[in-house]
């Protein structure tokens, strides 16, 4: 399929193969002496390339039987059947409301009625949702169809219509380890693996084969969706290194589920998402990815209070306010809920959900000294009426000027799995387009893919996993510029500044401007524009500041 974004510049050319653009990448360093800082600017120029043919994409979901595994694989059943079902409030169309990439838009720059957004997906080649292939594993034996009862997250009605689709989708057998979750979990594990650690993994690997050879996909992703695992410790010898961490699953060691799929995945040269908290990226797993050049990417799905509070807090800090106290209080009834009311599985939940905010806390020595930060406290408790419509509670508590008190308190109803879906196919999908896009620099002529460890994921992940050395960013805003500005510097494009300078001055100079590319209906001269502006505007002049065109001075 053609792109619908096509760029007119010198900098990008389209071959039969790639996408090609030139980039100049502008840093600053710093260097502080005192109270005063020196700021020298760099430009680096970069070249882009991305893959233009969009593979067919499989999906193996590590807990496809769960709520998120059989929610996100109906609602992309639903919408590739284009259904709509009756509610009490209505008539429903299937759609794919909370993902960034399908559903959220990005400016372009300005035509001649104002700014032109584009949905995020059209930036870029992308995989369609409605074209990935899922298939998976459990440890319950139940197919999708009963599954999706069992979540009863979906109207009734369409799962009655998805009910012959979803029947036929059984999920292989998985890894089971009691020790690592729950013991509220064992009722279910009906379909699991026998054998030793090392022959688990091998018919892991046999199970990616099979699902690639009979679907006819060309590329296998695969993500953990399963049930909260406790923490793992880090052990010299044991998980240290991958060739510790290969011996150790060799001899029967202690190994946690999540981590011997990463290893799976990684030796089949599949890219590796972890949707849950718990550290399934020991460090021999980070060595095993990197040896290999393979993506992986977490920690645990940012879906929705934690979503809330990195936009509340990065408000909060970038406005000069300082948050003190920080209380979020969740209760949920799915299974989730279940495995989570356990004291370990709970400390992972906790960890990853506490983190937050730290980056933000860090950016601003104004409001607080070195080691300083606000109390934060995260409780979670098990309701099973509530069932997947979890309750979260927050209350926010800042020092304001004078040593005024601002309290803010929140109550937010999250319907848990149809939060998380869009995010599952936000992560496969950024993750495969950047196995579509190398770069290289002047001075480094050699192409290379990003690192293994994909930090782009991080607008998507409560705990976002970075190369060792990088920063760790979870505010909100700086995480989704990050994506969007990559995918704009692979079109040539600088990142979007929102200085909207034509705006703030006396005398456009927009017009000055050659070879625009714009839509081909355009107003009659001198139609006055509904673009939001208060003084009424004449093609993005204002009246009172209109000035002769270029050729009228010549």
């Amino acid at each position: 399929m053609p792109e619908k974004i096509r760029i007119n510049s010198p900098n990008v050319r389209y071959t039969e193969q790639y996408i090609k653009s030139q980039y100049s990448y502008q840093t600053t360093s710093v260097c502080r002496d005192g109270d005063s800082y020196t700021v020298t600017p760099h430009t680096t120029e970069f070249m882009f390339r991305t893959e233009r043919a969009v593979p067919k994409l499989g999906v193996m979901l590590v807990g496809w039987g769960g709520n998120n595994g059989s929610t996100v694989t109906a609602a992309v059943l639903a919408n590739k059947l284009g259904l709509t079902w009756r509610t009490k409030t209505g008539v429903k169309t299937a759609n794919y409301y909370g993902s960034l990439l399908e559903a959220s838009t990005v400016s372009l720059g300005s035509g001649p009625e104002g700014e032109v957004f584009v949905p995020f997906r059209d930036l870029l080649p992308m995989v369609h949702p409605n074209d990935i292939v899922f298939d998976g594993w459990d440890i319950s034996s139940m197919d999708l169809g009963r599954a999706m009862e069992r979540a009863q997250v979906l109207d009734w009605s369409l799962q009655e219509m998805l009910r012959p689709h979803m029947s036929k989708l059984k999920p292989r057998p998985s890894i089971y380890i009691p020790e690592f979750i729950a013991a509220n979990q064992e009722y279910r594990a009906d379909n699991v693996l026998t054998g030793s650690k090392a022959e688990q993994v091998e018919q892991i690997r046999r199970d990616i084969r099979d699902f690639k050879q009979k679907s006819g996909v060309e590329k296998v992703i695969v993500l953990w969706t399963a049930n909260t695992e406790r923490f793992c410790d880090v052990v010299p010898g044991v998980n240290d290194t991958a060739e510790n961490l290969l011996n150790t699953i060799q001899t029967g060691g202690e190994v946690s589920p999540s981590t011997l799929f990463a290893v799976a995945s990684i030796q089949e040269g599949c890219a590796y998402i972890n949707g849950s908290p718990q550290n399934t990226f020991v460090p021999g797993a980070l060595e095993l990815a990197v040896q290999r050049g393979v993506f992986i990417g977490g920690d645990d799905f940012k879906s929705g209070q934690t979503k809330l509070k990195s936009v509340l807090v990065d408000f909060l800090i970038s406005a000069g306010i300082k948050p003190t106290s920080i209380v979020s209080y969740n209760h949920l009834g799915n299974n989730d809920g279940m495995n989570l009311s356990a004291p370990q599985q709970f400390r992972s939940k906790e960890i990853s959900k506490s983190n937050v905010v730290d980056d933000m806390v860090q950016s601003n020595p104004v409001l607080y000294k070195p080691g300083e930060k606000p109390d934060h406290c995260v409780v979670i408790k098990y309701v099973p009426y509530v069932g997947d419509s979890k309750r979260a509670m927050d209350e926010y508590t800042s020092e304001i000027m004078m040593g005024g008190t601002n309290t803010i308190a929140l109550h937010n109803t999250c319907e848990d799995s149809l939060l998380a879906s869009p995010i599952i196919l936000d992560l496969v999908i950024l993750t495969e387009l950047c196995q579509r896009i190398t770069f290289c620099t002047q001075e480094d002529r050699s192409f290379q893919s990003f690192h293994s460890v994909l930090s782009l994921l991080s607008f998507l992940c409560k705990a976002p996993l970075v190369p060792q050395g990088a920063p760790v960013v979870n505010a909100f805003f700086r995480q989704r510029a990050c994506i969007e500005n990559v995918m704009r510097a692979c079109l040539g494009l600088h990142p979007q500044n929102h200085m909207q300078l034509e705006h703030k001055m006396k005398r456009s100079f927009l017009h000055c401007h050659k070879n625009e590319v714009y839509d081909k209906t355009s107003p009659a001269k001198n139609t006055q524009l509904t673009n939001g502006y208060h003084c009424v505007q004449t093609k993005g002049i204002s009246e009172q500041d209109a000035v002769p065109s270029i050729k009228s001075i010549a």
